[in-house]
């Protein structure tokens, strides 16, 4: 039975249109980050660069070369919507595309981690076999069917991402409505709905209309009678976080991927303007079939389990943000803080204290201010720095922090020399003072 419905042949317009759609949407991606400075501000500007923990030896390329880098990979993008060279293309953009994830993080965001992932699936996918250049110089590579895995794959792991996302928001900050303000404070200035977002009812139907749209969406366009009502809430809600909080493709990203809910013949009529296609229906089951249901299985089982493991760790993870990264804990809290590090010579017992201006750009010194990793990853920055000069340190903390409308509380143990101490990775790190609740 699973064979029958896993290996089933399908119409493969959505994933050809999806493709497109794809192709262009990281197109623009890429070409404005170059536009809008975002390269600039975030990979060739900063003296220092807070890459992914295990990462540091994946730095920025110098002078114009992050510009040549974003470039290549907006080509690389336009080539997947038009496929060609459909497999070196999307698994090029694929691998360039984590570099720049796990390079930085200070300009973090979880739709950047859900692109990395699609990534990788797209550039394993035949979405290649009609409507593109490699069919045209190749006709015989020419399909216009797909195996209803395919179609599943993408499914499942939007059903992972807006089920998390929506679980996540059941805790007290965003039920009593206090993280919507916190989020719609900094929208003020925006011009005709700036008072607006300020309304309390209005962060209240915010708050639950999240919850439920995040729970609710996938199964309710899969589900024929309700499907145009999700579709339509769907725009709604993906042009109001692309109005209100300027997250770049991902609304339409994720609109894009509404094309694998409608019926095929439908997307092939829209976009194609092609003949309806009828699979055969006679099943084959292929000889990978192990290693496709091997590989899904255990890349589906890693997305299940990889969010949950911040229940593993000591506190509470709106405190600690042990556990919080590529867990779909999407604009749950806001966090500030003051830092001060000092610099103490072993040998000859004098302090210096740091100055932040020297090392790191104003975002970089929010993010050092209140974030655990970045504090660490500064420390041995600093003890790196001093040890070329020919001086053993240690490094020592003040810092307060404050999540949401919460208190400010001491985050760090001023007493621990975060030079000499190890970065856990699945472990919680002692340094961390106990939260507020605690």
């Amino acid at each position: 039975m699973l064979n029958q419905f896993l290996f089933k042949r399908i119409d493969n317009a959505q994933l050809v249109v999806f493709r497109i759609f794809y192709g262009l949407l990281v197109s623009a991606e890429c070409y404005g980050a170059i536009a809008t400075g975002w390269v600039r501000r975030t990979l060739v500007e900063p003296k220092f660069t807070f890459s992914f923990i295990g990462f540091e030896w994946l730095q920025p390329l110098p002078g114009n070369g992050m510009y040549i880098y974003f470039a290549i990979m907006g080509t690389f993008g336009l080539l997947i919507a038009l496929g060609y060279k459909y497999r070196f293309s999307a698994l090029a953009f694929a691998i360039l595309w984590s570099g720049v994830y796990l390079m930085q993080k200070t300009s973090y965001n979880n739709h950047y981690y859900l692109l990395m992932l699609l990534a990788y699936i797209m550039a394993f996918l035949p979405a290649n076999r009609d409507a593109s250049l490699d069919v045209k110089l190749n006709p015989k590579l020419r399909s216009q069917t797909m195996y209803n895995w395919i179609r599943w794959t993408i499914i499942l792991q939007l059903f992972i991402v807006y089920t998390y996302a929506s679980v996540a928001k059941l805790y007290a900050d965003w039920l009593d409505f206090s993280m919507i303000e916190v989020l719609m404070s900094s929208k003020k200035n925006y011009y005709l709905i700036g008072d607006f977002l300020q309304q309390k009812w209005v962060h209240k139907i915010i708050a639950i209309f999240g919850i439920c749209f995040d729970l609710l969406v996938v199964p309710a366009l899969l589900w024929k009678p309700t499907r145009k009502i999700a579709f339509g809430l769907s725009i709604f809600f993906h042009l109001f976080n692309s109005i209100v909080f300027q997250v770049g493709i991902f609304p339409y990203l994720s609109l894009a991927f509404t094309v694998f809910f409608f019926e095929p013949q439908t997307i092939r009529n829209i976009f194609l303007r092609t003949k309806k296609i009828i699979p055969e229906t006679k099943i084959i089951i292929p000889k990978n079939k192990n290693v496709v249901l091997t590989v899904l299985g255990i890349y589906f089982l890693f997305q299940l389990i990889l969010p949950l493991r911040h229940h593993f760790f000591k506190d509470d993870v709106l405190w600690t943000e042990e556990g919080h990264r590529l867990s779909w804990r999407m604009m749950l809290r806001s966090r500030t803080g003051s830092i001060t590090y000092s610099v103490v010579n072993t040998e000859t017992k004098d302090t210096t204290v740091v100055n932040l201006n020297d090392y790191l750009t104003k975002k970089q010194k929010r993010r050092v201010a209140c974030y655990p990793d970045f504090i660490w990853q500064f420390a041995q920055h600093l003890k790196k720095e001093y040890n070329k000069k020919g001086e053993n340190i240690q490094v020592f903390v003040k810092n307060r922090v404050k999540v949401n409308q919460g208190p400010y509380k001491q985050f760090v143990d001023p007493k621990v020399d975060l030079a000499s101490v190890p970065w856990k990775h699945f472990a919680h790190n002692d340094w961390i003072m106990p939260s507020p609740k605690e």
